[in-house]
């Protein structure tokens, strides 16, 4: 490895960041260049659903994305960062990467990070009067129209979705979440837990429709309803739509890869099918031997700095020529989300439970605590505490390293 060796990174997002320090850590001297599509220096997104919708300050998009800014390591000091030009092609044989303006960028080492954005729902009607919550364009946008109490329906049960129904709540909006797939979060969490949130949640003011879906929107010139699939009109003046989300891999396409759900890559986060390759974040699609040898995306916190790490040495062993440690990659993942009084800590693969028990509490008292421990096949997979404290929740993350089997 030389000196001039560049690497440049797409995505200017936490796990762009991350990857651009542990390159320093890991050794890499050459130039590195973060290209992001947004305006804004990487900045932390969780609150954007929860503090920030809720906040009266600061006054503009640039001022909130400053406020959550992620301090920079003096070690990324002379990192380039291209910002508000995405990159939209990629040849990997000939090993550049062209954005929007027509910038083409060389490499000799490339850093996947182009993360997610939410999915659109294509239906009839006005589009003003419709939000997705993801970038602090997104949350300014939607923050600026609610300065009155509104009626707002929330398209998605997820976590983003119930997050935003009880920041909104809480501020005096009427909340109506529209879900098909069952009670709120229930596929991460298991329908026990979920009903107890959706009972919780209810008693405070959120209304659920189930098991249906939003077929179009009314109005003239933008949203004041939305129509159901069973038949049902509810007002709205403003609409969130938290269904999902779609892996930026199409600046990607036309390269070989992998890119069904995100972008492929072993377990060293070597993209598969590329040379001096890797992804990170929620992005990459990886086997966790933890759980077993199927490649997965993970959209939980912890991934980004976990995958920078990995992918880091990869890429840096690549580019002297050497091969990557032959040591095993297996994150925990973890998640955290606050809603109301409630805040859910995750360690591990709920979802992948095929039973859970509660170990601790009642879940028709959540406020007092809670864990629901997840297993399949008799092995803990995960776990999920409600309102537990710090130094139980630190506890369920040391006993989860030491009670998963590796596959």
């Amino acid at each position: 490895m030389t000196s001039d060796q560049r690497v440049v990174v797409v995505g200017a997002s936490m796990a762009g960041l991350r990857a651009a320090e542990q390159l320093r850590s890991a050794g890499h001297a050459g130039p590195i260049t973060v290209i992001g599509a947004e305006d804004h220096l990487p900045y932390n997104r969780p609150p954007l659903s929860k503090d920030v919708l809720a906040g009266a300050d600061p006054a503009t998009a640039i001022e909130l994305a400053e406020k959550l800014a992620f301090r920079r390591r003096a070690s990324t000091a002379d990192v380039e960062f291209v910002l508000g030009d995405a990159v939209v092609s990629a040849d990997l044989a000939g090993r550049t990467v062209t954005t929007e303006s027509g910038s083409t960028f060389a490499w000799d080492g490339l850093v996947v990070a182009t993360g997610l954005r939410p999915r659109r729902l294509s239906l009839p009607g006005p589009a003003a009067g419709r939000h997705v919550l993801r970038t602090v364009d997104d949350c300014f946008g939607l923050r600026s129209e609610l300065a009155t109490p509104r009626r707002v329906v929330v398209v998605g049960a997820g976590f983003i979705g119930c997050e935003a129904a009880a920041t909104l709540t809480k501020l005096g909006h009427r909340v109506t979440v529209v879900e098909p797939a069952g009670r709120p979060m229930e596929r991460v969490l298991g329908a026990d837990l979920a009903g107890a949130i959706q009972r919780h949640h209810e008693a405070r003011g959120i209304e659920f429709r189930l098991g249906t879906w939003i077929i179009g929107c009314t109005g003239e010139d933008r949203v004041d309803g939305v129509l159901l699939g069973t038949g049902e009109e509810l007002p709205a003046d403003v609409v969130i739509e938290a269904a999902g989300s779609v892996a930026n891999t199409e600046w990607l396409d036309g390269n070989g890869l992998d890119l069904t759900d995100g972008v492929l890559t072993d377990n060293h986060l070597a993209v598969v099918g590329a040379e001096r390759v890797v992804a990170v974040g929620d992005i990459a699609r990886f086997p966790n031997p933890l759980f077993d040898d199927v490649p997965r995306r993970v959209e939980h916190w912890s991934i980004p700095t976990d995958t920078a790490k990995r992918a880091a040495a990869t890429l840096v062993a690549q580019l002297r020529g050497e091969e990557p440690a032959d040591t095993s990659f297996a994150p925990i993942p973890s998640f955290w989300s606050d809603q109301f009084d409630l805040r859910l800590q995750s360690y591990g693969s709920p979802a992948l439970a095929d039973e859970h028990s509660v170990e601790e509490g009642d879940l028709s008292g959540l406020p007092a605590g809670a864990l629901i421990a997840y297993r399949r096949d008799g092995h803990l997979v995960g776990n999920v505490a409600v309102n537990l404290p710090p130094a139980r929740q630190r506890e369920l993350r040391e006993q989860f390293s030491t009670l998963v089997p590796t596959a």
